[in-house]
């Protein structure tokens, strides 16, 4: 299973069209190899690095398996509240200083998650708990300018 992004490279800087600094649309992303008997995506966006802890900056569940690619700026059904306090994608915005680390994760569900929108990353995480048949990570980097 993979994820990758045509806007950057894994472990390479997120150009700033896809962050605060930007446009602040969410980067293009392709996924593969998504294993037999997956039922549906989930992916999940966060800053490890931010000073108060992980940041949450996207949430979505309930992909459908034969997406293989989410274009720039892509709408979908069921996202979760980042820690922006909204429902959808926003982009890095690091305080001034190091970069931070932004991790892209994909999972591949044995199951259709049932949850409302706005639900937290950690009411997903509980949820998918036992279904992950298939995980692939995609990190970029950030400094603020």
């Amino acid at each position: 299973m993979h994820i990758d992004s045509p806007a950057f490279e894994h472990h390479h800087s997120i150009p700033s069209k896809y962050t605060c600094e930007g446009e602040n649309v969410s980067p293009p992303l392709v996924f593969g190899d998504i294993p037999p008997g997956s039922k549906s995506l989930a992916l999940v966006v966060d800053d490890p690095d931010a000073p108060t802890g992980t940041f949450d900056h996207w949430i979505i569940w309930n992909l459908p398996v034969d997406t293989l690619v989410l274009a720039e700026g892509a709408k979908v059904i069921k996202m979760g509240k980042n820690h922006f306090g909204k429902i959808g994608y926003r982009g890095p915005c690091p305080p001034p200083g190091k970069p931070h680390r932004y991790f892209f994760k994909l999972y591949a569900l044995d199951t259709l998650i049932n949850l409302p929108e706005g639900s937290s990353k950690g009411q997903l995480e509980d949820a998918m708990e036992g279904h992950i048949l298939g995980r692939a990570e995609l990190v970029g980097t950030y400094k603020r300018h």
